[in-house]
């Protein structure tokens, strides 16, 4: 009879009791001066898959399940149970995990309670096994969020033909990625995608403004005082592209704001200075630039980032750059580089940023914004 092969025994241990021992090991020898290094968080797909022993998820948070295939989006009943999904947004139940949450966890993590929650990270460990009849984690003894670093955002291989790019290269290989099988919008069109894209997580009647930061409702856009309408972060005069299908509507840079407020930006370059804006706390203006509050910075920086690597002239609309100038007119150009720059690294993407990113890309026009997904694209490309 022949030996048998140790290296076929070791297959057969699955990938959640391969964690729990790791877990072990780490509580035996930790204390004796052995430092391990911790496994990395199972994916929900992962999780999903290996439905037994215990096991650490990293996920975000899409909603609150309340039977094997329905789910709460919005108007949240209580505080017992998350689903959380590897894209934010996600809103196919078999590509959720439901989490149970124990009576420790409520107060922090139940959507009743918590419902800006929704569109930001959560890390759980538990036991991986069936919740509403649905792969699920049940006695979490762990659930941390907030500053939790998010799942990788890479879709399908979205990104594959940028790996191990940088700079010049980087930037051809992501305007070849997010200029294929892009949905163009109309104008009109805009509105209502709006309404989706930048709802208010704790009302889903109002949207948030970009530079005052309020919440607004839905039915007051339009032209009129104390209506909200479409602000192109990237001034539509700077390549004069108007509001034509594409520059013109494109989510990536359209955002709801306050007529006025709208109004008093106007076409100006972003830079740090300038004096207090009465009615948009936060914000400074002065002859020829704009400051944003310093919530919404990166986000103004990724937008601008995206439009420069999004329009570059080869599909009849102009080549937009960016540069270290405020210098106005109508050239396809915006600046200032340097403080986009910093803003990007000072302001990363949060939950409401990349849950907008996925909306765009899941419901309307199937592209990215990669500098959410990758914010230090940025310094590669244009540092």
């Amino acid at each position: 009879m022949s030996a048998r092969n140790p290296r076929r025994r070791l297959t057969a241990v699955t990938m959640p009791a391969l964690v729990a021992v790791l877990a072990l090991l780490g509580t035996v020898l930790g204390g004796r001066g052995t430092v391990l290094t911790a496994a990395e968080p199972l994916t929900v797909a992962q999780a999903i898959s290996n439905q037994s022993g215990t096991g650490t998820v990293r996920g975000y948070i899409v909603g609150q399940p309340t039977a094997a295939n329905t789910v709460l989006f919005r108007n949240f009943t209580g505080d017992t149970a998350l689903a959380i999904a590897d894209r934010s947004g996600e809103t196919d139940t078999g590509d959720m995990l439901y989490v149970q949450i124990t009576s420790a966890y409520r107060s922090a993590f139940g959507l009743q309670s918590n419902p800006g929650l929704v569109g930001g990270v959560v890390t759980v460990t538990g036991t991986l096994t069936g919740y509403f009849s649905h792969p699920g984690l049940k006695s979490p003894t762990a659930m941390t969020g907030g500053g939790s670093t998010p799942p990788p955002s890479d879709p399908g291989g979205y990104y594959a033909a940028a790996a191990g790019r940088t700079g010049e290269a980087l930037k051809t290989a992501l305007h070849g990625i997010i200029s294929s099988g892009v949905t163009t919008l109309s104008y009109d069109g805009v509105w209502n995608a709006l309404k989706v894209t930048d709802q208010d997580p704790a009302n889903s009647s109002n949207v948030i403004l970009l530079y005052s930061g309020t919440s607004r409702s839905k039915s007051l856009n339009g032209g009129d005082p104390g209506d909200w309408n479409r602000e192109h972060v990237w001034a539509k005069s700077h390549g004069d592209f108007g509001t034509a299908n594409g520059p013109g509507t494109d989510l990536h840079h359209l955002r709801p704001e306050d007529v006025h407020v709208n109004s008093e930006r106007d076409n100006k370059d972003f830079d740090n200075g300038g004096t207090a804006v009465a009615d948009a706390p936060g914000n400074r203006t002065d002859a020829d630039s704009w400051e944003p509050r310093a919530a919404v910075k990166g986000d103004v920086a990724r937008m601008i980032f995206y439009m420069a690597v999004r329009y570059e002239g080869g599909d009849s609309w102009p080549d937009l750059e960016v540069d270290n100038a405020t210098s106005g007119g109508t050239a396809p150009r915006l600046g200032r580089l340097s403080a986009l720059l910093t803003w990007n690294a000072q302001d990363p993407p949060d939950a409401f940023e990349r849950n907008r990113n996925e909306v765009i890309y899941a419901g309307y026009q199937h592209n990215r914004n990669p500098f959410i997904d990758h914010p230090e694209w940025a310094a590669s490309i244009f540092g």
